[in-house]
């Protein structure tokens, strides 16, 4: 399996997309990386970039975008609201999959040792690939910005890791490193006052702000036995947070890192400045996000707003991110659309169009032609989609009902388990026809000699084998549709009994429609124990799932 590694670095320009399509143009044109997004932000004149590739990949085009932004942007020239201190501010990289935090630090260091020798820009590394502990921190490395590079290093004060320390008026200093997902976000307030925003932020940040006695502002600072300055924690754990002012939206906002979405998720953070906001006199009207999140970050913050409504969660995916961008505003200051935001959607193969996005017309269509596949298997896995999407209805139904408002918990989770098997199921859709294709690519390797034979021989095997199991992963997923159907049919919304009694007939096409392709395929398989033992398992599914289904069928006449 492909090691993935997401990069994030941000660039001090957020202004000329001239210069931005510059430094991304390096990033798309290196092999095995692909470019996610591009977010420039026009008051902070800073754009940040993500992509994501095998890390080898991902050091060499983080390296050309680094070198390219070095040569296009000035920073004796730069200004922004947003705290920065090189032409390449900061370059995080993210594991993403089958990655270590471990190798990811080595190959962040790779990076930083290429930037610092090769272009001659200090370079800084922080966070889990930090070279001491108090260089961990971002804001430390980073404090006096750009303007207090020359001084620092005059005074020979946290020196870079790598390069000279050198003045580079032209590129300034680089941070480069290593850490798990952090979202950038921002919370819109109805005030212009920066000094609102940060009191929101300091009640919030996980540093909290100074203690002082008496007036919060003026007074006099509170120290410990040591004389350092005690601090008053924020309300919100692995968050940082300040507040400013954005003249391009004429409105003040609280910026925040989430840096721990595990600890402290979105959603949690948008309520906590409500609250501050609220209790400040302040209203929030809508927030931004910043860069790519992780969907689940979004599935959850619209669970959370629905549970507050008493809703079923047990809804498609699609309509949970819609309660969450409504919930929160994302969409308050310019267009949010998940596909362009949400990871997994942009890492979704951009190849040829899946059967399950295919209207109803054009899957019939492409069913009906004579090509073999798609066929009975995807057709039957379809069948066991409209089962449980027909049981999870139900469920959703009952949680809406009036009068059973006490009841909506208990239906949303049949929802959520109903949901589940549908996503599942849909996947096999393509899937059955993706084993297929396996079947006939083993079938067309060449066979001229004795090696070549046996490579196609097992590659067959194997091809086969896993045509086989898809349908009798159809069989089983389907046959768990059926306790939700079965549930439905008596304890569901009565007015909905015939829908639950559908959503078994169609389960039972599914399994046995499924079961023809487990046994077809097993016709050609040599390997007489594991044909055995798939068949007598398909066997006691079929039994099950009829004795099953005629116990629902009972419970829907017996009701209509």
């Amino acid at each position: 399996m492909k090691k993935l590694i997401e990069c994030v670095p941000n660039f001090s320009e957020g202004k000329d997309m001239s210069i931005i399509e510059k430094i991304t143009a390096e990033i798309k044109n290196t092999d095995k990386v692909k470019l996610l997004d591009v977010d420039p932000g026009h008051a902070t004149n800073r754009t940040v970039v993500t992509f994501v590739g095998e890390p080898d990949a991902v050091v060499e085009a983080a390296y050309k975008a680094i070198k390219k932004a070095g040569e296009l942007i000035d920073m004796s020239k730069h200004t922004g609201e947003h705290p920065r201190m090189g032409a390449t501010d900061v370059c995080p990289f993210i594991p993403i999959a089958n990655i270590s935090m471990e190798e990811t630090v080595e190959f962040a260091r790779k990076l930083a040792k290429r930037v610092g020798e090769e272009l001659n820009i200090p370079t800084y590394l922080y966070e889990e690939a930090a070279s001491s502990p108090e260089r961990r921190n971002l804001a430390v490395i980073r404090a006096g910005e750009y303007e207090g590079l020359e001084k620092k290093f005059k005074e020979g004060k946290l020196l870079p890791d790598f390069g000279e320390a050198i003045f580079n008026a032209k590129s300034g200093a680089t941070v480069i490193g290593a850490r798990d997902f952090l979202v950038a976000y921002n919370v819109n307030l109805n005030t212009t006052s920066t000094r609102r925003a940060n009191s929101v932020a300091f009640d919030i940040r996980e540093k909290g702000r100074i203690k002082r006695e008496g007036n919060p502002i003026s007074g006099k600072i509170v120290r410990d036995a040591e004389g350092n300055a005690v601090r008053e924690p924020g309300t919100l754990k692995s968050v940082k947070a300040i507040g400013w002012f954005i003249e391009e939206y004429g409105l003040a906002q609280v910026s925040m890192n989430l840096t721990d979405i595990k600890v402290t998720p979105l959603h949690k953070a948008f309520e906590e400045t409500v609250k501050s906001a609220t209790n400040r006199g302040m209203r929030v009207t809508g927030s931004e996000l910043i860069g790519l999140v992780p969907k689940k970050v979004l599935i959850d913050a619209g669970r959370y707003f629905l549970e507050k409504q008493e809703r079923s969660t047990g809804i498609p995916e699609e309509d949970i991110i819609f309660i969450a961008i409504k919930s929160m505003g994302l969409d308050e200051l310019k267009p949010f659309d998940p596909r362009k935001k949400v990871i997994e959607y942009l890492l979704e193969d951009d190849g040829n169009k899946k059967l399950i996005d295919l209207s109803i017309k054009e899957f019939a269509d492409e069913t009906s032609r004579e090509s073999p596949a798609p066929g009975g298997g995807s057709i039957a896995a379809y069948s066991g989609v409209l089962g449980a999407s027909l049981g999870t209805m139900v469920a959703n139904l009952s949680a809406h009902k009036r009068g059973w408002d006490d009841r909506w918990e208990e239906f949303s989770e049949w929802a959520q388990k109903g949901q589940a098997l549908k996503d599942k199921l849909l996947f096999l859709v393509d899937e059955d026809t993706n084993a297929f294709n396996k079947i006939m690519n083993a079938i067309r390797m060449p066979k001229s000699t004795d090696e070549e034979k046996k490579s196609r021989s097992d590659a067959l095997t194997k091809a086969t084998k896993y045509a086989i199991m898809i349908p009798f992963d159809v069989m089983k997923t389907s046959f768990e549709t059926l306790d939700l159907l079965e549930y439905m049919a008596k304890e569901g919304n009565p007015n909905s009994v015939s829908d639950a009694g559908v959503g078994a007939l169609a389960v039972r096409t599914a399994v046995e429609g499924a079961f023809m392709n487990v046994k077809i395929n097993c016709k050609d398989l040599k390997d007489e124990t594991f044909v055995s033992d798939i068949i007598q398992k398909g066997n006691d599914i079929m039994t099950n799932t009829e004795e099953k289904v005629n116990g629902i069928l009972k419970i829907v006449y017996d009701k209509m």
